[in-house]
Formats: structure tokens, C-alpha cells, sequence
């Protein structure tokens, strides 16, 4: 039996309204309900996530009124990151939707240069004053490597490398468990991590992490990293969840060959599906992550494919999640191992053809 929960399934969301915000439309004008079952899954602190969210990587100019379409519109999942440097927007949008922020599941995550235990909770704060909240519902370290402490994120030395920190993602996790009794955040977790890291944390530490947000689609589905993250009661948040559908991986010094495979909606497999149900090849993507118990977090700033992506939350049969399995090519995309300076992923899939590129 999964240990994976759905708790509720929420009914027909209403139309909302046209609202007019002070830069731009914040909502359209919809012509129907939006359908969605309005899943979610239970995390092992108890805590609830939905099963759709919202990405806020890139387009810091056009996060505010995108977060606030999207809430307004039904996401209840909103995604960040301190480096993405939208967390000011983010709130900002949360506001103006209106929508109340206990209704909200808002996660955030600490960067690689605030990793020493005595910066943790300082960088929070700093990431609590720009979102305009008391809290965060879930914070996660973004990667296992630490950088060297400062106000650079990606502190480099002459010659271009990366300097390292001193302390260790271990030394970054006691001082996160700590930050769970001062009501800053809910919960805690990784994102990127290994699974020997994953180990490494649950035996020299107290607190299983929540949540491993890390990248996961048709064409990287890591089958059995997944079935032991659900064995150990750590939920999956699949960023990427439509694989190199973003020009970032093609286009980033670190791009790999395989990033410019054929892209996930082009596939007729997921085009075939998607005529079966009345559905896009993107919803069909995914609805195989919700039907497999995880998250998924796209990333949109466009009206309409904000309202497609929350009616991708229905339900596949067992054949077309078995058709989908064949789509698996181990292709990671996401892979900065050269420019970190640490050999990310080590024991799964995909880490071949890594190449050397500075992200930024």
C-alpha cells in the first residue's frame, strides 16, 4: 500500500471574476468553470500540500499579477526560492489575489551561500520580510553543496570556480530543525539531493525531511528513487514537471545534449492519451505526476496555460500511466554539477553527459 493520501477532492471551482490590478489584468475573463479534483496528499508531519502548484522561476516582472492570477483562478500551491529573487513579487501577488493565507501552501528555499548554521534563520527572515508573511508552510535547502558565506550567491574566485563553504548540508539541516519551534516555518525539506544524502541527513539528524522537491517527468520518471522516498514517508514535488519544455536548459552554460531531444508535448504517446480524455498533452504530463502521488509545479506566467494547468489534476487509467512508463529516457536536465563544484545526483539516473558552463 502507497503511503501517499488523498484527503480530499474539492468540487467544480467557481468562476472568478475580472480583476483589474494596478499593472496589467490579474485575471481573465473565463467562460466556464475550471474542473479540477482540488487533490492533495498529507505530508508525514500531517501537514496538507495540493497536488497542482505554481512555479515562480524567471519573469520576476510579471510574478506579482501571474502568482495572483493563479491564486484567484484555484492553484493553492505557490512555489519560490530566495536565488530566484521573485519573493517580493510573490508576495506582493498573494495580496492582491485576496485569497487568505492560511489557505495558501507557500514554500520557499534557503540558498547555497547561507547554508552556515549561524546564517539559517537570518536568510529566512530575510525571506519572510520580502514575501510579507509571518511564515512559510514549507523551506527548502535548494541544493546539497554549500558556497562560501556572503551576500554573493554564487561566489566564484578568480580563475571563475565556485567557492565552497566550510559546513556541510548536515550542519544546514540541525540548524533547520531547529527553526521548526520558532513557527517560521511549518515544515522542512531538500530539494536536489542524492539518495546516499538523503540517508546521510535521516541518520545523523532528528527530523525526516517533508518534502524532496526535485526533477521528475515522463522522460526522467526514476522509478525506484521514487518508491523509496514514498517507503520513507518524504513526498515528491516534481519541478520540471514538463521536462525541457524551457528554453533554460537549452540555452544555460551548463545545457546538455539530450535537452534538445524532442520535447515531451511532442510526443504521440501523450498526444494519443490527450485525445482520450479531451485533454492537452501538457495536462496529461501532469496528471501522470498527481496519479503517481506526487506534486507538480509548472511554471507559467500566461492566463490560460495557468487555467490549463489546474485542470490537469484528473484521473488516468492504469494503461495510460503504463503507455506513459515507456517514455522514459533517464534525461536529466538539470544537472550544474561542474559549475557547483559537486557531484549532484551521484547514485540516480541521468547524470550522463554532464558538461562544464557557468549558470550564471
Amino acid at each position: 500500500m502507497s503511503l501517499f493520501k488523498i484527503i480530499s477532492r474539492s468540487p467544480t471551482l467557481c468562476q472568478p471574476k475580472l480583476r483589474v490590478a494596478s499593472i496589467g489584468i490579474c485575471l481573465p475573463k473565463l467562460t466556464r468553470p475550471i474542473s479540477s479534483r482540488g487533490t492533495q496528499f498529507t505530508l508525514n508531519n500531517g501537514q496538507k500540500i495540493p497536488a497542482i502548484g505554481f512555479g515562480t522561476f524567471q519573469d520576476p516582472e510579471l510574478q506579482e499579477d501571474a502568482v495572483c492570477s493563479a491564486l484567484k483562478i484555484g492553484l493553492r500551491l505557490i512555489d519560490t526560492a530566495r536565488v530566484y529573487d521573485v519573493e517580493e513579487q510573490v508576495g506582493k501577488g498573494i495580496r492582491k489575489s485576496g485569497v487568505p493565507r492560511e489557505e495558501i501552501f507557500l514554500g520557499t528555499k534557503l540558498w547555497c551561500n547561507s547554508y552556515h548554521p549561524d546564517d539559517v534563520e537570518n536568510a529566512l527572515d530575510e525571506s519572510l520580510v520580502s514575501l510579507g508573511t509571518p511564515y512559510v508552510d514549507l523551506l527548502l535547502m535548494h541544493y546539497p553543496c554549500t558556497f562560501a558565506r556572503g551576500p554573493e550567491p554564487f561566489p566564484r574566485d578568480s580563475s571563475g570556480k565556485m567557492i565552497l563553504g566550510k559546513t556541510t548540508y548536515v550542519d544546514t539541516w540541525k540548524a533547520m530543525e531547529k527553526l521548526l519551534k520558532t513557527g517560521k516555518t511549518k515544515a522542512i525539506g531538500v530539494s536536489n539531493f542524492s539518495k546516499g544524502e538523503l540517508e546521510t541527513l535521516m541518520r545523523e539528524c532528528s527530523v525526516a525531511p517533508a518534502v524532496h522537491q526535485m526533477e521528475v517527468h515522463p522522460y526522467l520518471q526514476q522509478k525506484s528513487f521514487n518508491q523509496w522516498l514514498r517507503s520513507q514517508g518524504i513526498h515528491v514535488i516534481q519541478f520540471s514537471p514538463l521536462g525541457n519544455m524551457n528554453d533554460f536548459y537549452r540555452n544555460t552554460g551548463w545545457s546538455k545534449d539530450v535537452s534538445h531531444t524532442k520535447r515531451i508535448i511532442d510526443q504521440p504517446i501523450l498526444q494519443e492519451i490527450g485525445r482520450k480524455y479531451g485533454k492537452s498533452t501538457v495536462q496529461v504530463a501532469l496528471a501522470w505526476g498527481v496519479n503517481s502521488g506526487r506534486s507538480v509545479i509548472p511554471k507559467s506566467t500566461i492566463d490560460w496555460q495557468i487555467k490549463e494547468n489546474v485542470e490537469a489534476d484528473f484521473e488516468l487509467d492504469p494503461e495510460d500511466m503504463t503507455k506513459i512508463e515507456t517514455l522514459d529516457i533517464k534525461a536529466r536536465f538539470n544537472d550544474p554539477s561542474f559549475d557547483y563544484q559537486w557531484r549532484l545526483y551521484s547514485d540516480l539516473e541521468g547524470i550522463e553527459g554532464t558538461v562544464e558552463g557557468r549558470t550564471h
